[in-house]
C-alpha cells in the first residue's frame, strides 16, 4: 500500500466507533465488520480507530490493542490504519505509541494532553517525545474544546521540524493560524470537524476525518474531489447537501448519534460507555428527520 507524500494518510478518514456488545464488552468482530464496511462501500482510504469518538477514554490498554489488531486485520492490506495513543500522560501515549507500532499501525493520532493544561514549552516536548519513540508517522490533533489548550502557530512551526511528525488533524477552526502553518511548514492539515470541511479545504487541507464519514464516505470524496479540481459552485452545492447530515450527528455528542444511525441502519454499534448515555427515543426521531433531510434514510 503506498501513500501521497501531500496527504500521508489519505483523503477521507473516519474516526470510527469502537463497536460494543450489549453488555458493553468489546465487539471485535463487529469492529472489522464495520471497518470493511467503511473501506469497501463508504470510499475510505484511512480509518482513526481509538479516538475520541471511538470512546478511547473508556477503553482499557488491552482492549485498545484488541481493537487496533482487529481493524488491522480487516483492512489494513487496503487502507491507512492511524491509532489514537495520546493521552494527557507522556509516559503512556509513549507506551500506547510504541504497542500501536508493534501491533502494526500505519501511523499515530497524539491529541493536545487534556486536562493538564500545558504551556507551549510542554506540548512541543510531549509531541517531539512520542515522535521519537516509534518510526510511524504522527497526525498531531489540535482540538480546544476538548483539550483547552490550542497547538500555537511557533510550535506547530516547531513540532514540523521533527521527521516524523507529518500532519495535523483541525479542529480548531482558527483559519487565520490554518494559513500562516500552511505558509510556514509542511504539514498535512486534516479537518477534524465536519461543518467546516469545505472551507478548510478550500484554505489547504488535504482531506478530512470525519465523524459523518460513517455515513456519508463517497459525498465527502465527492467535496474534495470538487475542491481540488477548482470546482467551488459543486463543492458547495455537495456541502449544502451534507448541512444537514452535519447538524443531525452533532446536536449531542457525536459518537451517540453516530452510533444511532449505525444501528438504526443494522450496522455495528451498540451502545455508548459511560459517563456517555445513549440517545433517545426524541433524539433518534430528530436524527432521522436530519438524515432524511441529508438524503439518508434510516
Amino acid at each position: 500500500m503506498t501513500t501521497d507524500p501531500a496527504r500521508p494518510f489519505g483523503r477521507v478518514l473516519t474516526a470510527m466507533v469502537t463497536p460494543f456488545a450489549e453488555d458493553g464488552s468489546i465487539d471485535l468482530a463487529g469492529a472489522q465488520e464495520l471497518a470493511a464496511h467503511l473501506v469497501d462501500r463508504q470510499a475510505h482510504d484511512g480509518l482513526v480507530v481509538l479516538g475520541t469518538t471511538g470512546e478511547a477514554p473508556t477503553l482499557g490498554d488491552g482492549e485498545q490493542s484488541a481493537v487496533l489488531e482487529a481493524v488491522l486485520d480487516a483492512v489494513g492490506d487496503r487502507a491507512v490504519v492511524v491509532a489514537g495513543v495520546g493521552t494527557n500522560d507522556t509516559a503512556h501515549t509513549i507506551d500506547n505509541a510504541r504497542r500501536a507500532e508493534r501491533l502494526g499501525a500505519h501511523g499515530l493520532l497524539v491529541v493536545t494532553p487534556y486536562y493538564n493544561k500545558p504551556p507551549q514549552a510542554g506540548l512541543l516536548r510531549h509531541f517531539t517525545s512520542v515522535a521519537d519513540s516509534t518510526d510511524l508517522p504522527v497526525m498531531l490533533y489540535d482540538i480546544p474544546p476538548r483539550s483547552v489548550v490550542p497547538i500555537e502557530v511557533e510550535t506547530l512551526v516547531r513540532a514540523a521540524e521533527h521527521p516524523r511528525i507529518v500532519a495535523v488533524k483541525d479542529a480548531k477552526g482558527d483559519f487565520g493560524a490554518l494559513a500562516w502553518t500552511l505558509a510556514r511548514t509542511d504539514l498535512a492539515y486534516y479537518c477534524g470537524e465536519d461543518m467546516i470541511n469545505l472551507p478548510m479545504l478550500a484554505s489547504g487541507a488535504v482531506g478530512v476525518v470525519s465523524v459523518v464519514g460513517h455515513l456519508v464516505g463517497p459525498r465527502l470524496a465527492e467535496l474534495i474531489a470538487a475542491v481540488e479540481s477548482g470546482d467551488l459552485a459543486k463543492a458547495r452545492e455537495v456541502n449544502e447537501s451534507l448541512l444537514p447530515v452535519y447538524t443531525g450527528i452533532f446536536r449531542t455528542q457525536g459518537v451517540i448519534l453516530a452510533k444511532a444511525a449505525l444501528r438504526e441502519m443494522g450496522l455495528p454499534a451498540g451502545p455508548v460507555r459511560p459517563p456517555l448515555v445513549d440517545a433517545t427515543p426524541e433524539q433518534i426521531a430528530q436524527l432521522r428527520t436530519d438524515l432524511a433531510d441529508g438524503g439518508i434514510s434510516l
